[in-house]
């Protein structure tokens, strides 16, 4: 990959769209991952206005200093970019308060989480006229679908949802992305035992890269070795599990005849 040529389309692609919506610029969640710290690095390349938002939940302490320590970064190198920590552990609890105990499950306080971050994301641009930026890959928001639907799948753009999780990586090296982001494992912040993407897929995101690929493919499934094969399964149960999540929402259409 041509990370240099891929860089400045991105960038360009950003003020392009931006312009023609005719806002001032970019609303980012960064949460300390690679994934935030690109899509915030490319937006205040564009040298519009950004808004760095961390918006903690119970979070780990690691996540947030890593992700203090890159919106410190962009502020000292960008200089229309601004950091802002807006602590939600507050209103969560509020929640857990007014929820039902019954319903809170580990996975439905998971995805509350991540839609009150969009919500707060969508308050800020709304205010300042800006756009909601999504930190979505490729294998996350087209493979596997693995994110919050409304939560971190509420956006209004998505500037690396076409690159694979070792392409980011290139880009972030190019970028000069700090190297404890580069070397912290990926993980949505969404649990209180801090648990790795990889922990809750069962895959690393290289394997799931190549099986991404292998279904473009159409490989034989009969070639592969035991490991492959559950990596393969691992992704076809995500993806069917998730469809509802890529296709469009369902419409009931009204025979003619009935109107």
């Amino acid at each position: 990959m041509q990370t240099g040529k891929v860089i400045k389309h991105i960038v360009s692609w950003l003020k392009a769209y931006c312009d023609d919506a005719d806002l001032k610029g970019f609303v980012v969640g960064v949460s300390g991952g690679i994934d935030s710290a690109v899509t915030s690095t490319l937006c205040a390349r564009t040298e519009k206005q950004v808004i760095l938002l961390s918006m903690p939940i119970y979070q780990d302490p690691g996540q947030l200093s890593l992700a203090q320590q890159h919106i410190e970064w962009l502020e000292q190198n960008h200089g229309q970019a601004k950091g802002v920590r807006i602590d939600l552990t507050p209103p969560f609890q509020a929640l857990e308060e007014s929820f039902p105990a019954d319903i809170q499950d580990g996975l439905t306080m998971a995805n509350t989480r991540s839609r009150m971050r969009m919500v707060t994301l969508y308050a800020f641009s709304t205010h300042h006229r800006m756009l909601v930026v999504g930190t979505g890959n490729k294998v996350e928001d087209f493979g596997v679908g693995f994110y919050t639907k409304y939560g971190d799948g509420g956006v209004d753009i998505l500037p690396i949802a076409d690159l694979t999780k070792s392409e980011i990586y290139a880009i972030g090296s190019e970028l000069g992305i700090g190297k404890e982001i580069m070397d912290a494992s990926p993980t949505d912040g969404l649990w209180d035992d801090n648990r790795t993407d990889e922990r809750q897929i069962g895959a690393t995101y290289a394997e799931l890269e190549w099986a991404m690929q292998f279904e473009v493919e159409s490989g034989d499934d009969g070639q592969l070795d035991s490991r492959q094969k559950e990596v393969l399964s691992i992704y076809r149960r995500f993806r069917q599990a998730n469809r509802h999540k890529m296709d469009p929402i369902p419409v009931c259409k009204i025979p003619e005849a009935m109107r």
